[in-house]
């Protein structure tokens, strides 16, 4: 839907659901309703894959082999490190756009969903710079902010942010439930502490099911750490000691203010032109470095030389102290670079 408002592009789809096809093309959320993954993508520029974690690696194969070789092929699944370690094709990049909510299904799509989301993206050294451009940009034009990441730094972070949040979010209102029968009790007015917290309880269990396995080991690791830091909590509380406990609410309280401080989207953007050779993972290797240091690219665009040997790429930061950073982080991987 955004694609089709944001950038006039004729969106065709295909799902092996005919009801969800049906669906999608009523919604206004495709032009054309395909029988095949070939025809959806006859002549297509960029393909997005949409499925359950647990298929990815076979629907993102299938789009690889029915896409052409100018046409970009990215996922939006929440774990990254199989999908990438499965197809190192120049054509795919994996994503994950941070956006959605509880709900699923195409009857809930709105073409605002990604306005002002990260959307995160996981080129590697094969992929070829100049569709990571076109995804770049076809991204940023449906209002989301991409920025680029590893894949197991992807991983790690969503099992904190994304996967344990889900996990806990079950525990409470199995505990809550629990308490409530033990005590015969009918289900109370909840506050919006619970209601807040509990929000993704039991999220849509086909594709959670597969998240928390594909990505299980990170997952497991945060679980042990949580428990860790809920037996401290615990024993405070036998304690009865007030200082730590003060101390640990205050320290939550500063923890959440730094997560939430993030760089003002109004900031001047500035411009870096980067020199590099006409290499296969160039683009990648640049955009890496910037995400794993938190810079965010606003924009970017490739201008080779004409014999194709090398040429300069353009990026877009905001912010004064992001760009300066940038440029140190740019010159240290050995590139030339100048603020335009």
């Amino acid at each position: 839907m955004a694609a089709r408002e944001r950038l006039g592009a004729e969106v065709r789809g295909y799902d092996p659901a005919p009801a969800a096809l049906a669906a999608a093309r009523q919604r206004g959320a495709i032009d054309v309703a395909c029988a095949s993954p070939a025809q959806a993508l006859e002549g297509a520029g960029t393909a997005v894959v949409a499925a359950p974690v647990g298929v990815l690696r076979e629907v993102v194969g299938e789009a690889l082999a029915a896409a052409g070789a100018d046409c970009v092929v990215t996922d939006v699944g929440s774990t990254k490190r199989a999908i990438v370690s499965a197809h190192r094709d120049p054509r795919f990049v994996g994503g994950h756009p941070l956006a959605g909510a509880e709900t699923a299904g195409v009857e809930h799509a709105r073409a605002d969903l990604f306005q002002g989301a990260t959307w995160y993206l996981t080129p590697t050294q094969a992929t070829a710079g100049v569709l990571y451009e076109r995804l770049h940009r076809t991204i940023a034009a449906l209002g989301a902010q991409p920025q680029a990441i590893d894949p197991d730094t992807h991983d790690r972070l969503m099992a904190n942010v994304s996967h344990l949040p889900h996990v806990l979010a079950n525990v409470l209102v199995a505990q809550a439930a629990q308490a409530l029968e033990a005590e015969h009790e009918r289900l109370p007015a909840t506050g919006p502490s619970f209601r807040d917290a509990t929000r993704v309880a039991g999220a849509n269990t086909a594709i959670w099911t597969d998240i928390y396995l594909s990505n299980r080991d990170a997952v497991i690791e945060q679980i042990d750490a949580t428990t860790r830091r809920l037996a401290d909590v615990r024993d405070a509380l036998e304690r009865g000691d007030a200082a730590a406990i003060a101390a640990w609410n205050d320290a939550a309280r500063g923890d959440r203010r730094r997560l939430l401080e993030v760089e003002l989207a109004g900031e001047t953007v500035h411009e870096l032109r980067v020199g590099v050779p006409n290499r296969p993972g160039v683009v990648a290797q640049l955009a890496l470095a910037l995400g794993r240091a938190g810079v965010n690219i606003v924009d970017m665009a490739l201008y080779p030389a004409p014999d194709r040997s090398e040429g300069s790429v353009a990026l877009w930061v905001a912010g004064e102290g992001p760009a300066d950073r940038a440029a140190r982080l740019i010159a240290e991987l050995g590139f030339p670079v100048a603020r335009a």
